[in-house]
Parts: C-alpha cells; sequence; structure tokens
C-alpha cells in the first residue's frame, strides 16, 4: 500500500485501481479491507496524531487517497535530486561537492529498488527509472573522480558498473578513459574491443562515433586524454574536442587503423563488416494495465520495503530515520 502511494508521487490513485493493483482478484469484502490497510498505515506514518484529526501525509481525497510527502521525506526523491544537482556541479566544474553529494546519495542504496513488487506492473517503471537514474550516478561519480585526478580510483568503480552493463556505451567509455590515465592503455583498448563485441553479438551494430574516436584517440595518444585535461559531464567529454560544441558530428576522425583498436592487433579485417542494425507531471505514472501474477490477496500489511535506505539502515519494513520515511532492504 505504502509503495503504490508513493510510487504515484503526491497524485489521487483511484480507490477501484488500488483494489485492482492490490489482489489479482478482489475478494468481495477489497474496499472494506483497503480501508484497514489506509488505517493501519495512517497510524504507523502518523503515530502521534490525535484521535479523530485529519490525516496531514495519508490524505483521503475522491475518488481514492494521496500521499503528498515532501520532497525530502523519500529516500528514492532524495535521491533523484542529488543526481541532478551533481550534473549541475559538474557542468560548473565544482567537482568535489558533485562528487560528496553522489556518494551520498549512491549511499541510500541496499539492494534494488523495489524489491518486493518488481513483479507487479504498477511499480516497473518506477523500478526502471530509478535503475537508470543510479546508472547516471555511477557514470558521474566516474566524471568526478577523473576531473579530480583520480583516474585509478574511477576506473575500479566503472569496471564493476561496465561488467553488469555490457552495451552502455558512455559507461565503458569512462572505463577506457580512466585506464588510459591510469597508465593503462592495452587495458583501455581492451575494454573497447569487448564493448564492440557485445555490440556486435548482442545487437549486430558497431560503437558509435564517439566511441570510435575515443578508441583512435587512444592510439594516437592524443594531448586532451591526458589526466591535465578537464574532463566535462558525458561521453562526449571522452570523446574529444571534435565530438562537442557546434560542430556537427561527423565520421571518425583519420588516424589510426581502428580495427586494429577494437580487434587488438594481429586481426584481418572485421568480418562483420559494419553495423548490422540499429538498435513526469499528470496522472498516476503506475496507470491501469494487466495485473501480474504475484498478489497480495491476504495481505494486511502496510508497509513495504525497498533498495534505497539511509547508510548504515538495514532493519526490514519501514521507519522514521532523521524526520523521513525511509524504505529499507530486508
Amino acid at each position: 500500500m505504502l509503495a503504490r502511494l508513493l510510487i504515484a508521487r503526491g497524485r489521487v490513485v483511484p480507490v477501484d485501481r488500488l483494489v485492482d493493483d492490490l489482489w489479482e482478484r478482489p475478494p468481495k469484502g477489497a474496499v472494506p479491507a483497503l480501508r484497514t490497510f489506509v488505517s493501519d498505515l495512517r497510524r504507523a506514518l502518523e503515530p502521534d496524531r490525535a484521535p479523530r484529526q485529519p490525516a496531514r501525509l495519508l490524505v483521503t481525497a475522491p475518488p481514492g487517497y494521496a500521499l503528498p510527502a515532501a520532497p525530502d521525506a523519500v529516500d528514492a526523491w532524495r535521491f533523484e535530486a542529488a543526481v541532478a544537482a551533481a550534473g549541475d556541479l559538474l557542468a560548473a566544474g565544482a567537482a568535489s561537492p558533485a562528487l560528496a553529494g553522489l556518494e551520498a546519495a549512491l549511499g541510500l542504496w541496499h539492494g534494488p529498488a523495489y524489491a518486493e513488487y518488481a513483479g507487479q506492473h504498477w511499480a516497473r517503471a518506477e523500478i526502471d527509472r530509478l535503475d537508470e537514474l543510479r546508472m547516471l550516478a555511477l557514470e558521474r561519480r566516474g566524471e568526478a573522480l577523473l576531473t579530480l585526478g583520480r583516474a585509478a580510483e574511477a576506473a575500479s568503480g566503472l569496471r564493476e558498473h561496465a561488467a553488469a552493463q555490457p552495451l552502455r556505451e558512455d559507461a565503458w567509455g569512462l572505463l577506457a578513459l580512466a585506464l588510459y590515465r591510469a597508465g593503462r592503455q592495452g587495458a583501455a583498448l581492451a575494454a573497447l574491443r569487448e564493448v564492440r563485441a557485445a555490440l556486435a553479438d548482442e545487437l549486430g551494430v558497431d560503437p558509435g562515433p564517439r566511441l570510435q574516436r575515443l578508441a583512435a584517440d587512444i592510439l594516437a595518444q592524443a594531448p586532451h586524454l591526458s589526466p591535465d585535461a578537464a574532463v566535462r559531464p558525458g561521453l562526449d567529454a571522452v570523446a574529444g574536442p571534435s565530438s562537442a560544441g557546434s560542430a556537427p558530428a561527423g565520421p571518425p576522425r583519420a588516424g589510426p587503423d581502428l580495427s586494429t583498436a577494437f580487434r587488438g592487433p594481429g586481426h584481418g579485417p572485421d568480418p562483420a563488416g559494419p553495423g548490422r542494425g540499429a538498435a513526469c507531471p499528470g496522472p498516476d505514472p503506475a496507470g491501469p494495465g494487466a495485473r501480474s501474477g504475484l498478489s497480495r490477496a491476504g495481505s494486511s500489511r502496510a508497509g513495504t520495503r525497498s533498495g534505497l535506505s539511509p547508510a548504515g539502515s538495514r532493519r526490514a519494513g519501514t521507519g522514521r530515520v532523521g524526520g523521513r520515511w525511509a524504505f529499507r532492504a530486508g
């Protein structure tokens, strides 16, 4: 119940939709049971509220209920704001505060977001959105470390991230740059060959122009890749000056044979040839849809768990931490 209302981000969720989402096959007494869930949850959220006083957090708003929590009261929302703020700081050249904010934000994670509800249709979009934000946060952390001259540390974190996302070119480009700046040119080229193989095997495409330019620049030991060069946010930063700015993107610049960069020395032309394929406010984002096979029938728990929680907090259920209601991993 709590997770379903939080995913609506303060919007009203109609009673009939709550019933459909909480039960695969709603029983005859579903609406009275839902009211019981609401009462239990209100007591958990506002234990000091006097009897018969109107609820301030979980409010009745026809035709259903809403939970208009403050932006800093939900760890998932705090995480989202911190990632956006870090992007602004990186763009302004303030890498140190950006890094501090990102590490604090990533510390809110202790497992997959909304792990209990991964099979529920109403949670899927929010889970995917938070996962994407977490990947962006990891990459911005790598950018901040590179800007601060901590290439080896950046490479360590980016290696795990890239391995978990074999088709994410931004991650592999940052990893290759970090390895190169750490004095490991061979490892940087090996990383680029690895992502190229994954793209070809899974999607039948070659790396994008920016990653190809990075490969050429590493082979040529381009000056703008040196540790003294500034790192601008995004993969454009690692692709060299020609990949950012007003100049239109074109084919990879002339330079070393990219088949060597991506396939390693001693290999002939790529037999696969060039790429063979291509790969908000409003209504409640969870929306209506087919129910999953996972049911909440018979459950009267008001709380929920998620991978987002304050650092150091690992108890199951929900609780009030520093004035905020947080999800905790079990």
